[in-house]
């Protein structure tokens, strides 16, 4: 079974500490809710996972199946069986939606997968999630309303089947019909073992996936990992009772330092 291992993890970015001494370990297979305040660190421990170039750690360490996941570049990391749903899916003008798709597959893959193969499996997975299938023949994500960026994603994640899903707001912009189909996705790749640390404010994607753990993330560290009571408490009273009960003062929102997506950034490159 594959273990997701952080240790006192520290990170910043343009010289401000965001992380400071993470620790968390996720197993395949489990389903855990990640709480906390806006601008506490949830995106960015996100991001730091998968190896975002405008992060920095600062010490600490995270080990996924043994190997030393901050010497791998972002490719590597996904190749080992992480993937990132993002909050910002960015949108690639010129970049066929298929081709990219096509493309993340066979870089898993020691031989290419058939057109016809993947076409079939495109088709497969589109119509599960009750997405137009002419969504394949456009640009990546561009004019896709959010809520079709989102099962974009969640397409993504059937795709490359991962060993470990970080799901940051997948259900931000989804209409009620859309986070059931969502929902169901992911009920079926947990059955198939598939491991989930899943982002959202809302109690009610958590209803629908019933989480295995909660840890709550304040002032940029893991300060509570318990049950799946925490976040149903969490949604009817907020976070008060992590101050009065555990002694944890929570600093002041700050203005997110997450904006920029991985996705973002290597068009950016790209484009150089």
């Amino acid at each position: 079974m594959s273990v997701l291992k952080i240790t006192n993890l520290h990170a910043s970015v343009e010289g401000k500490e965001i992380l400071k001494g993470v620790n968390l370990m996720i197993n395949e297979g489990e389903t855990v809710a990640m709480l906390g305040p806006n601008g506490h660190g949830k995106s960015t421990l996100f991001n730091v996972l998968m190896g975002h170039p405008k992060y920095q750690v600062t010490e600490g360490s995270i080990y996924f199946d043994d190997k030393d996941v901050l010497s791998l570049t972002t490719d590597e990391r996904s190749k080992l069986g992480l993937f990132l749903g993002m909050q910002l899916p960015s949108e690639i003008p010129g970049v066929i939606n298929s081709d990219f798709l096509k493309a993340a597959v066979n870089a898993r893959r020691e031989k290419p997968i058939s057109t016809y193969n993947f076409y079939k499996l495109l088709n497969k997975v589109t119509t599960e999630l009750k997405m137009p299938f002419d969504l394949a023949t456009r640009s990546l994500n561009e004019g896709f309303s959010g809520g079709e960026k989102k099962r974009n994603e969640i397409l993504q994640l059937e795709l490359l089947e991962p060993k470990i899903a970080l799901l940051d707001e997948i259900d931000s912009g989804l209409d009620v019909d859309a986070m059931q189909v969502v929902a169901d996705v992911i009920r079926k790749e947990q059955a198939n073992g598939r491991g989930f640390l899943i982002i959202s404010h809302y109690a009610r994607l958590y209803d629908l996936v019933k989480p295995t753990r909660a840890v709550v993330m304040i002032n940029g560290r893991i300060v509570l990992d318990g049950g799946p009571e925490i976040f149903k408490r969490i949604d009817q009273n907020g976070y008060e009772f992590i101050k009065t009960e555990y002694g944890v003062e929570i600093d002041k929102e700050e203005q997110e330092m997450n904006k920029v997506s991985i996705g973002s950034c290597a068009v950016r490159e790209a484009i150089k």
